[in-house]
């Protein structure tokens, strides 16, 4: 008998071995019906898959977690079978799930053009309501390089090629479509719904610039078409929203081919990222952090003990001077180091929190550059815990706390929490990595909170807490992190005296709330759409007169307001009222103070809001304690 094990722990026993599809028709028609793959003991699978051994299984319908990735791999499939059936002298490669979608590589001496895209989306709906049965089969290695050389598929023979000789194969096939593929898909075309395609953009076979360049097209795929309505609207709005078109319309920064990936602050730029990094220097202090300021350029001896040079030399910058090899440091944290190693420490004297807003440069290919959201330069707000094992669990519970605290002070109140576990490449035995592992999903229990986890995407070093917050328009970013790391103080000699009087390495917290500087402005533009409440807004509020007879009032003005901090600037041109009210407005100005012979009598502003509604009258002070209840953090 075969005991098959279903997610709320009921079994069902049977005599001989059954598909994934058997076991959901013994459960009932309409789940068969509705069964898109399985999930055989954590494996995805078709629903032809046979299993013949007790095992735990999930029935992926709609309504699983896994569906849309099985979805879009399918439509992958269906893009390349219209495709061919258009342009029969195209070449498939390959045709993976990326976030959102997917895509195909083609090889095709033509260039795609919009219309192409047009005739290969229509076609994909027809292929669709065909309702052709998608069925897997094995084929051994060299058998299958034979077949795909035979129908002129020199890409796919190329892959197989790189494949060991005593393996068999998995090909997928729809109607006169056949694929090489590890699946799973659908169990029919009619299965696929909803789907777009996006764009055509150029891709070097291979990811090598070495090789011959391929035609990539884009797609997006989803359950149904209110889901793709819905990620339709919401990319028409990102566009809106682009933080460079922003940046450059409200006079922010700007970037140059002089200096890729590297950013151009404007006077207004600099004023909002320094409200960010006022409001984060004034956190550090109130929660124990002392400041530092390390070194940019470190030799690379530093860097090859701490282990970023087997791990991370591809993505550093190098220098030489006087015959000596030096890195720009891609991070903060050997430095930090070097700071708590300048003295002897005692476990009295911990947890030392040091923070930094420290310069760091990354090698990042240029074709991933993205304004000031990927980038090349750029500042953290970093800092360090170097403290006892025994205080993990609070300092993480306390940075916890904190980083949400931050993040609602800026707008978000939507955040999702993950657990990135070791990656394959790391320091450290399994030991030390499930001590440290162990140690976040403890702190993160004590807040009461769930959270994810991502099996490989720790650091290197450690595994880590990643905050993904959710913007205005419902995409998320990631964000904060904090990280544990048993590895790197000892690797640097960082050492603390215990209660024995015994050397011991202390363990090291790495922790960010807003991470890269940059980013998250990119991303405060993008959520706010440039219309920044007014604790965040470069320019609060723009004073303007009517006649040359208010010039004086309106410079009083503004003088009382910028020596309280606010950030004021007058517009005295001898220009009409209503003009200079469309300009600010344009330049999305929270506040719009208008003093005519009337306000400058009385010592008065009239009071209007970007949105158009009038405030009224109001004195400088009362305005003033107005701004002054909607600072950041107020």
């Amino acid at each position: 008998m075969i005991q098959i094990t279903l997610p709320d722990g009921s079994q069902r026993a049977f005599e001989q071995p059954v598909s994934v599809l058997d076991v959901a028709q013994s459960i009932g028609p309409g789940l068969a019906k509705s069964a898109l793959a399985g999930k055989v003991d954590g494996k995805l699978v078709d629903t032809s898959y046979r299993i013949e051994a007790d095992a735990g299984l999930e029935i992926v319908t709609e309504k699983h977690p896994d569906a849309l990735d099985v979805i879009r791999h399918s439509t992958a499939h269906l893009l390349a079978q219209a495709t061919q059936r258009l342009f029969p002298d195209t070449q498939v490669t390959i045709g993976p799930v990326i976030d959102n979608g997917f895509y195909y590589d083609f090889a095709r001496k033509t260039p795609f053009t919009p219309e192409d895209l047009d005739r290969i989306e229509a076609e994909m709906k027809k292929i669709a309501a065909e309702g052709l049965p998608v069925a897997r089969s094995l084929m051994a290695r060299d058998e299958a390089a034979e077949f795909f050389k035979n129908k002129g598929e020199h890409y796919k023979a190329e892959i197989i090629a790189s494949i060991p000789a005593n393996e068999d194969l998995s090909l997928y096939a729809q109607g006169e479509f056949i694929d090489l593929c590890r699946g799973p898909h659908v169990p029919n075309t009619n299965r696929l719904k909803a789907f777009k395609l996006m764009k055509v953009a150029g891709a070097y076979w291979r990811g090598d610039a070495k090789n011959e360049m391929l035609q990539r097209v884009y797609g997006t795929a989803w359950l149904n078409d209110k889901d793709l309505k819905a990620y339709l609207t919401q990319l028409e709005e990102a566009e809106k929203r682009d933080h460079r078109k922003i940046g450059k319309a409200l006079d922010l920064f700007h970037v140059q081919e002089e200096g890729p990936g590297l950013v151009f602050w404007h006077p207004k730029g600099w004023a909002l990222w320094q409200i960010v990094e006022q409001y984060m220097r004034r956190v550090y202090r109130l929660s124990g952090y002392q400041e530092v300021r390390c070194p940019q350029v470190l030799d690379v001896s530093l860097w090859q003990k701490s282990g970023h040079w087997d791990n991370y030399k591809e993505n550093m910058f190098f220098t030489e001077s006087e015959k000596r090899t030096y890195a720009l440091k891609p991070m903060n944290c050997p430095g930090h180091i070097q700071v708590f190693n300048h003295g002897l420490h005692s476990y009295r004297d911990l947890p030392i929190r040091y923070g930094e807003f420290g310069a760091c440069h990354r090698n990042e290919p240029s074709g991933a550059l993205h304004g000031i959201l990927r980038v090349r330069g750029f500042t953290q707000d970093d800092g360090h815990i170097f403290c006892t094992e025994n205080q993990v669990e609070a300092e993480v519970t306390a940075f916890h706390r904190q980083a949400l605290q931050v993040y609602a002070d800026f707008g978000f109140s939507d955040i999702q929490i993950k657990i990135a576990l070791r990656p394959e490449s790391r320091l450290g035995d399994d030991a030390t990595w499930d001590k440290a592992e162990d140690a976040l999903r403890s702190a993160l229990r004590a807040c009461g909170v769930d959270w994810q986890e991502l099996p490989g995407e720790g650091a290197f070093y450690g595994p880590k807490i990643e905050y993904h917050l959710k913007d205005a328009i419902g995409r998320t970013w990631q964000l904060g992190t904090m990280q544990v790391d048993f590895m790197m103080p000892g690797r640097l000699g960082a050492e603390y005296v215990d209660e024995h009087s015994s050397r011991r390495h202390p363990v090291m917290l790495h922790r960010a709330i807003v991470g890269s500087m940059e980013r998250f402005i990119g991303i405060l533009i993008e959520h706010h759409a440039g219309n920044f409440p007014s604790g965040l807004a470069p320019v609060q509020a723009v004073v303007m007169n009517i006649t040359d007879a208010q010039a004086d009032a309106v410079g009083e003005a503004v003088q009382a307001l910028v020596a309280q901090g606010f950030r004021v600037e007058a517009d005295l041109r001898n220009e009409k009222i209503g003009y200079k009210i469309r300009e600010h407005t344009l330049q999305k100005v929270p506040y719009l103070l208008v003093i005519g012979d009337r306000e400058k009598e009385n010592g008065a502003v009239s009071v209007r809001v970007r949105s158009g509604e009038d405030l009224g009258s109001m004195t400088v002070a009362q305005f003033a304690e107005r701004l002054k209840g909607e600072q950041v953090g107020a």
